[in-house]
């Protein structure tokens, strides 16, 4: 598995990475998360993400590959108010209180990187959630911090010293932060994870999604549909190959860290790694898909900002 330097952390991440939301939300079995997730592992995969908000996902992870702690580096994301954790949402009690919980559900003494979890700009500029998490690293619970959210607040993160990772939306339905998030990270090299990397699938279409899935699957299947490109379009042979060209479109993005995606198949966990391995799209895809997404969000007359 291709690594790359996270940004300024110094660590060395594999270009693809676990998101875990999917083995929490949709209450996954406990030995196929295992099955997956060791397998992963094992091929070389070693970054995991996960986050507060995603029911049961810090636990599982946890109990799976808690003993393995050595072999990955850990992402979890704080902030959002919710049961269980005093404080107000986005104030210091609030993130220091649901980093000790990661802590304990997550099994380990510490986190490689928390990211306050889509705040909104004017929490970033009022400072105390990111003071919250600095105090945290200056005591030994985190080693870096960061910000997953997308626009106008992940850029002005990316600019904020502290900041080490930036967590983003960048797929093939989801472009704009490539011109402007993506590009200032790789300025002031702060490591990128892109999220919703494969677009939710969204040449399956809104139906065929589950629970917190549904929203960006409609959104996404609706940007697909009016960028009216087709697998042929690009040099493939049909819509059995929407998964590889997705994938690869958002891992071989300039400046980008590492491609978060989340699975409960095994099968899917194959393919993904045999499409990583196959390197970058040719460049006339690429530069199809870049322009059809301009096309498209010019035809709508709305900006199709990435969905936070």
């Amino acid at each position: 598995m291709q690594r790359r330097t996270f940004g300024k952390t110094g660590l060395e991440v594999s270009i693809l990475g676990f998101g875990g939301a999917p083995v929490g939300f949709l209450e996954t079995e406990q030995r196929e998360v295992a099955a997956i997730l060791n397998n992963l592992l094992d091929q070389g995969v070693n970054l995991i993400d996960t986050a507060a908000g995603y029911s049961g996902s810090e636990q599982m992870i946890g109990k799976t590959i808690g003993h393995r702690r050595e072999d990955y580096i850990l992402v979890s994301k704080c902030g959002r108010e919710m049961d269980g954790i005093e404080g107000a949402a986005w104030s210091e009690a609030n993130v220091l209180n649901t980093l000790d919980q990661a802590l304990a559900r997550l099994q380990t003494d510490y986190l490689d990187v928390m990211l306050l979890h889509s705040c909104d700009l004017d929490t970033l500029k009022g400072g105390e959630a990111v003071g919250a998490l600095v105090k945290a690293r200056d005591a030994g619970k985190i080693r870096f911090l960061g910000y997953a959210g997308d626009n106008e607040a992940a850029a002005y993160a990316a600019g904020l010293d502290d900041v080490a990772v930036i967590e983003t939306s960048i797929s093939i339905c989801d472009q704009a932060n490539i011109g402007g998030v993506l590009a200032l990270c790789q300025q002031n090299n702060v490591g990128v994870l892109s999220k919703r990397s494969i677009a939710n699938a969204a040449w399956k279409g809104a139906s065929n999604q589950q629970g917190m899935y549904v929203n960006y699957a409609e959104n996404y299947a609706q940007r697909l549909a009016a960028m009216g490109v087709m697998p042929e379009d690009l040099g493939f042979s049909g819509a059995d190959d929407w998964p590889e060209i997705a994938l690869r479109f958002t891992l071989f993005q300039t400046g980008l860290s590492c491609a978060i995606v989340g699975t409960t198949k095994a099968g899917n966990v194959a393919a993904n790694l045999a499409a990583a391995a196959k390197g970058p799209l040719p460049d006339d895809a690429v530069a199809t898909l870049r322009s059809a997404f301009l096309r498209a969000e010019k035809a709508s007359g709305e900006q199709w900002l990435g969905l936070q």
